[in-house]
């Protein structure tokens, strides 16, 4: 259902549409109405842009302790093995789930179709050849929209969490009862409550220049739930996918892990000269290209600064033009539809921010530290993924948790209590009319500088030079914020920002290097790996 009903006709708010939220709302709508919020069109985030896969133990030769061990490997100790555990083990039930729900995924011999890809010791990867996101996205949604307990609305973006001191009659207490949201449609603020609120807003890709996250991704519930007093923890472990295809006019196309998992080699260009063709990847790593992301990431950094690259090459075109067509159908039109046959020639690539593994602090329920909020998937750091999350664990992550935290709520729903009346939003503040032209200036200047000084290759100086431009930005969005009606724009300038802010508060407490966060001036690992925790 796609009708809007009347404010606080609702039992739970979910915000965000993408796999973690949907999968939370299937299973709530079973006893509860349930809102469904979306920042843009319903199927805008980021899980209709994985092409990968999921991740789960189906074939023979595998084994739970293996996929745990090498998420491990990939998290640089710094997972908490209790969810390690928890995900993985429930990770075959979720596929289950997923083939009830029609979602088709390729079968090879009656069975489902196993790809390999970089960190994993076997082939786990269940896939819709290279488009699963969106498989499993519009299977998602099509099963949402017809459960008569679910209302979902598409335009509406968050604003802030609602809590006691949003209500008509404070008292005293820590719940939060919903969110107030615009939507941007009609430009109307709306105060939405429930028993319950869910954040499955997705991650910070936008933090940075080069990202293969989608428009949205700017941190909306990290920075959330960290104004109303949630923990968060890990934010300078952001991932950066080894290869996001180089081209100009393209900015944030992912070519899939799985094109190294099924042979293909990273290569240096023409323009390296003598080198030019060199594979480089025995130089770093004993694995090869199915390395985990961090180190391909960095050595593709490597080798980019000390030749004066622009790019490298990721060549497939020794595997038969069948089977790359067959395997890669969605990426082998894309490119040739910019002038590149992947089946005879290599894919120029670069490495760009592609996951956020921090978040807000969350247990095993997905519960964060304040009463009825919840937060799930890639805006919450639940100690699945530590310090670099493997290949293919994200979805997993957004299935499970969905589904832990929805039938939390369902156990302890009469226990919660129903939202009290609530403050409307004060629309009393006018539109600056230099306000658009100030927000762009902004975004731009916190994207280059992120990627500049808070990227793949840290130093201590970069980092304070992002914290010293963060504080004048600061105080430049919060006037503006403070003074006038909120637009999409800024309200996402806002939470970029803060964003931005965490990461490099982080990443300046972290004295090591460990997984995805490199500093060179702390290039050594300590023995025991720390969480890094920001508390408001």
């Amino acid at each position: 259902m796609t009708d809007a009903v009347s404010d606080r006709d609702y039992d739970v708010v979910i915000v965000g549409s993408g796999a973690a939220g949907l999968s939370a709302a299937l299973v709530l709508a079973e006893k509860c109405r349930v809102l469904v919020l979306a920042k843009g069109a319903l199927d805008s985030g980021s899980t209709a842009w994985a092409q990968g896969g999921i991740a789960a133990v189906l074939d023979a030769g595998d084994t739970f302790e293996d996929h745990i061990r090498d998420t491990m490997v990939a998290g640089a100790g710094l997972n908490r093995r209790e969810t390690v555990e928890y995900v993985i083990e429930h990770a075959p039930e979720a596929i289950q789930r997923l083939v009830d729900l029609g979602v088709p995924f390729n079968t090879e011999a009656g069975s489902l179709h196993l790809t390999r890809e970089g960190g994993h010791s076997h082939r786990r990867i269940v896939h819709v050849n290279d488009a699963t996101g969106w498989a499993v996205q519009e299977a998602l949604l099509r099963a949402a929209d017809a459960n008569p307990n679910i209302t979902m609305r598409p335009n509406m973006v968050a604003i802030d969490l609602i809590r006691d001191r949003n209500l008509v009659d404070p008292q005293g207490g820590q719940q939060v009862w919903g969110v107030y949201a615009l939507d941007t449609g009609i430009g109307k603020v709306e105060a939405l409550t429930g028993r319950a609120t869910i954040l499955a807003t997705g991650g910070a890709g936008r933090t940075y220049l080069f990202s293969t996250a989608p428009r949205g991704a700017t941190g909306d519930g990290i920075a959330m739930a960290w104004r109303a007093g949630c923990r968060v923890s890990n934010m300078e472990f952001m991932q950066f996918h080894p290869t996001c295809l180089y081209n100009l006019e393209v900015k944030n196309f992912l070519i899939t892990e799985a094109v190294r998992g099924e042979g293909g080699i990273l290569k240096l260009p023409p323009e390296a000269g003598a080198e030019a063709g060199k594979r480089f990847m025995p130089e770093f790593d004993e694995r090869l290209e199915l390395a985990p992301r961090d180190i391909v990431a960095r050595a593709i950094d490597h080798e980019i600064k000390r030749l004066g690259l622009d790019y490298v090459h990721l060549d497939i075109s020794h595997r038969k033009p069948e089977f790359v067509r067959e395997h890669f159908p969605n990426i082998y039109e894309r490119l040739l539809g910019l002038g590149i046959d992947m089946t005879k020639e290599p894919i120029p690539v670069v490495p760009a921010q592609h996951y956020t593994c921090g978040g807000v602090r969350v247990d095993l329920k997905g519960r964060t530290d304040l009463p009825a909020l919840y937060a799930i998937g890639e805006c919450s750091e639940s100690g699945l993924h530590g310090a670099n999350r493997l290949a293919s664990n994200s979805l997993l992550e957004c299935f499970v948790f969905g589904d832990a935290a929805a039938r939390d709520i369902c156990e302890r729903f009469d226990e919660l209590a129903p939202p009290p009346q609530v403050r409307v939003w004060d629309e009393s503040r006018v539109t600056a009319q230099d306000e658009e032209v100030v927000i762009k200036q902004n975004w731009t200047e916190i994207r280059r500088f992120m990627w500049n000084y808070v990227g793949i290759v840290r130093t201590d100086k970069r980092m304070e030079r992002a914290a010293n431009r963060i504080r004048l930005l600061t105080e430049e969005v919060d006037e503006y914020y403070g003074n006038f009606r909120v637009s999409k724009d800024l309200i996402e300038l806002r939470n970029l920002l803060k964003t931005a802010d965490l990461i490099v508060r982080s990443a300046r407490r972290r004295k090591e290097s460990r997984g995805l966060h490199y500093n060179v001036d702390y290039p050594q690992t300590d023995e025991v790996a720390r969480d890094t925790i920001l508390v408001p």
